[in-house]
């Protein structure tokens, strides 16, 4: 693999004189992960629930704008139309609070004519947008996590300013977010700087794993295709395996290597099917596998110092030797094979 070819991969890995040199890896897209996806998830569920009911009342005020007591009354009345919303408000151009502050059993005047700029929430690009959503913030009022929904108003082509509707973040109902992997694409992350400057000056040590490597991953991966093993966190250097049940999925057991290679291991969890949910085949799981022993064994310097295997969402969790960890999902592993992380080398020395 050439450095041309490797600048044009998010990987930014080359294979230079016998060892791995990490270069910073960079993405040329930003993947969403599952993570934003949930909170994409609850606060498009917010805007569908409020939408309509945000845009009766904008254009409700807008002939009011300037009027406080009326602007009050129509933010009363309309309240019980938004859903778990706590607290209404309307704001000018200004970032100046013009109404009181509209609860569902309240009404405070107090706080009118303060100056809200430079609040989470304040988006003087509103107009564009029309409807926009905050972060999650913390509510001065309340102390509590929050979230504001704006919707402006406009009176013609005139942008008057927004309503503002707050939401605690704790009362709203939980939305379920689409299923999939943890990422779609391979991730790095560099470790611990201290261990990547000292890396080639230390060696593999042969771990008490290394002795019975192959009878090890082969009782792992019969777990996972036969015995309801869905994730395991195996730890080559430390000699010890995570290992999580369909049959418990909210605990798990650590094994040493000698308990792993117990032939009485498999009493410890019957025979299961591979989950409906799991992304992986039996053949699949196997290669997997495969890969995490070649990569181990395929250089003394550059070593796999642990790996996990999800099979679930199909992820693959790599760290080495040099503290650097790389995620990716199963099949883009088994693509890449050991060659592409060690040069030709990996597949001779793991012969």
């Amino acid at each position: 693999m050439s450095e041309d070819t490797i600048c044009q991969t998010d990987a930014r890995i080359k294979f230079d004189q016998g060892h791995l040199s990490f270069i910073e890896l960079r993405y040329n897209d930003i993947v969403m992960s599952r993570l934003k996806k949930a909170i994409r998830a609850q606060k498009q569920a917010l805007e569908e629930l409020a939408a309509e009911p945000l845009q009766k009342l904008a254009e409700k005020c807008a002939p009011h704008w300037r009027e406080p007591e009326d602007l009050d009354r129509i933010l009363q009345e309309g309240i019980p139309t938004l859903p778990h919303c706590n607290m209404i408000y309307a704001v000018n151009t200004d970032g100046i609070l013009i109404s009181a502050n509209i609860g569902s059993d309240r009404l405070d005047t107090q706080w009118r004519g303060v100056d809200l700029t430079g609040r989470p929430y304040f988006d003087n690009e509103l107009p564009a947008a029309q409807r926009a959503i905050s972060n999650v913030y913390t509510s001065r009022l309340t102390t509590l996590p929050t979230l504001t929904l704006m919707q402006a108003v406009f009176a013609g082509k005139e942008y008057l300013g927004f309503i503002a509707a707050d939401f605690s973040v704790d009362e709203l109902p939980a939305v379920i977010a689409p299923q999939g992997s943890s990422t779609g694409h391979w991730q790095q992350y560099k470790g611990d700087p201290a261990i990547r400057g000292t890396l080639f000056m230390q060696e593999r040590a042969i771990s008490a794993m290394d002795l019975v490597l192959d009878e090890a991953m082969d009782i792992i991966t019969a777990l996972m295709q036969y015995q309801g093993i869905f994730h395991c966190k195996i730890h080559f250097s430390s000699s010890r395996v995570s290992l999580w049940s369909v049959d418990d999925p909210f605990d798990y057991q650590i094994h040493t290597v000698d308990e792993l290679t117990d032939p009485d291991v498999c009493l410890a969890y019957p025979k299961r099917p591979l989950h409906p949910r799991a992304q992986v085949s039996e053949e699949n799981i196997a290669k997997v596998i495969e890969l995490f022993k070649a990569l181990r064994k395929a250089d003394e310097i550059i070593y796999l110092r642990s790996a996990s295997f999800n099979l679930i969402n199909g992820m693959v969790g790599l760290t080495f030797s040099c503290d650097g960890s790389h995620y990716l999902h199963y099949s883009e592993f088994i693509e890449k094979g050991s060659d592409f992380w060690f040069g030709a080398q990996a597949e001779m020395q793991s012969t």
